[in-house]
């Protein structure tokens, strides 16, 4: 499988909307697609507008398998980029909140 971010802009109105889609997208990962997808991180931004939206990294077997997934969780899923490498300086922060799509 390859590794891929994704960005979602602006999907959510408040953290509520972004925590049920975040359960719906494990649910739809791990149960329906475990052999074509898995979430690794979200980084969730706040977006000039006031909503939130989401950096998301996942390993899949290919672009269709993300879209696929987007499509079946309701959420946006169209700005999908292979990750080439990763270039680690020091571990990021760890966070007790943090749960996103």
């Amino acid at each position: 499988m390859q590794l891929y971010a994704i960005r979602r802009r602006s999907a959510w109105a408040d953290a509520a909307e972004l925590e049920a889609a975040a359960k719906t997208s494990a649910d739809v990962g791990d149960n329906e697609m475990p052999d074509r997808i898995r979430w690794i991180r979200s980084y969730v931004i706040a977006e000039t507008n006031g909503r939130l939206g989401t950096i998301c990294i996942y390993e899949a077997r290919d672009p269709a398998a993300i879209r696929e997934h987007a499509e079946r969780v309701g959420m946006p899923g169209d700005e999908v980029e292979a990750i080439a490498d990763t270039v680690v300086i020091r571990p990021g922060p760890q966070t007790a909140n943090a749960t996103a799509a």
